[in-house]
């Protein structure tokens, strides 16, 4: 099932599906917080959008990862997006992030349509947390009640954006620890990288597995040796340029929104170390999360409502801090020193929650 043609009304189906009580730990985000000030603002976010799964049909997991990104670096504040400017440093220059982040083109047109209908008023931040909902629903998956409220960071940090954001070089052990860093747990953890059913990435965040795995002169034992067989014709040694050529992260229903992911897992499928640790790891308390995910796509769905919410609750700036930007590239007032950036030129490493170098 592709994108195109898409019905609105299922989608707006999908993107307000209550999952029962979430606690919420900023008690200055609502959900019905635009409501008297731009009550159309899922419709406007979801129609950019939806424009834009015509000719890209990756861009659901790429905004995404943007949320991600964002919230791992100084909170959900929206300083992912400012370019470099006389005094911002933009987190963008990250090895996370570098050439990589793909969809700000898209977050510019949303806020462009934004500021025609409803002046100064929605946050970058809360464009990228509505933007992630909608690209779930869109995506055939199942949404959750959006927290809004959110205002837009005066500051980036390229210092945490290089440190903050999890590789998918990890140990499940440093995964957990880059989580915990942030106010989420194991289950946090599973379930977020269960965005990776989407999606796609190159080979240099994946080849370490192929060849000489922890300088082993061989291959990753945890790799299915026909999906092995595959990705080495994909990613040669020997071919310049290989390591940029994508593959899906999900083999089987690459861009559903689904829970195909943790079948994958239990397969050896998974295409990132970061990936195939969660079920691999001798004993790890990861395993049987990932077997309940397969098994229910249902309670995979609720959990990741949940702890998207929860991602979304980090440090983000409320009230009188912060702005509301009236471009997400620039605080109001600046110029840039390096245009606007649109983030479409070079493939993303992985178009995911879990992945940098």
């Amino acid at each position: 099932m592709g994108f195109t043609g898409v019905r609105m009304g299922a989608v707006w189906g999908a993107i307000f599906v209550v999952l029962g009580t979430i606690s919420v730990s900023r008690a200055q985000l609502s959900p019905t917080f635009y409501n008297q000030t731009c009550p159309n603002v899922t419709a406007i976010v979801s129609s950019v959008i939806q424009s834009a799964f015509q000719t890209d049909i990756r861009i659901g997991a790429s905004l995404i990862r943007l949320h991600f990104h964002d919230c791992f670096v100084q909170g959900c504040d929206a300083s992912l997006l400012l370019n470099n400017s006389a005094t911002i440093v933009s987190e963008q220059s990250a090895p996370a992030n570098n050439n990589s982040i793909r969809g700000l083109d898209v977050v510019n047109n949303i806020k462009t349509a934004l500021e025609s209908a409803c002046p100064n008023t929605v946050s970058c931040a809360d464009i990228l947390a509505i933007a992630a909902n909608v690209s779930v629903a869109l995506a055939s998956g199942q949404g959750w009640t959006v927290q809004l409220g959110r205002r837009d960071s005066l500051t980036a940090n390229l210092s945490l954006a290089t440190s903050n954001i999890p590789s998918p070089f990890f140990t499940l052990a440093q995964l957990k620890q880059n989580f915990s860093f942030q106010g989420l747990d194991t289950t946090d953890l599973v379930t977020l990288s269960g965005a990776h059913t989407f999606g796609r990435a190159q080979c240099r965040v994946f080849d370490n597995r192929l060849y000489n795995f922890n300088n082993t002169g061989n291959p990753d034992p945890t790799l299915n040796t026909t999906l092995l067989a595959t990705l080495r014709q994909l990613c040669p040694q020997s071919e310049v340029g290989a390591n940029t050529n994508l593959t899906n992260l999900d083999l089987t229903t690459p861009n559903i929104f689904d829970n195909k992911y943790y079948s994958n897992l239990q397969q050896n499928d998974g295409l990132l170390n970061s990936d195939q640790v969660l079920f691999s790891t001798s004993g790890a308390d990861t395993i049987a999360i990932v077997n309940n995910f397969s098994a229910n796509q249902t309670a995979f769905f609720e959990a990741f409502a949940t702890s998207m919410i929860k991602m979304g609750n980090i440090n983000p700036l409320t009230g009188s801090q912060g702005e509301i930007r009236t471009q997400c590239n620039l605080v109001n007032g600046a110029s840039s020193s390096s245009g606007l950036i649109m983030g479409g030129g070079v493939e993303s490493q992985a178009d995911d929650l879990v992945s940098s170098i």
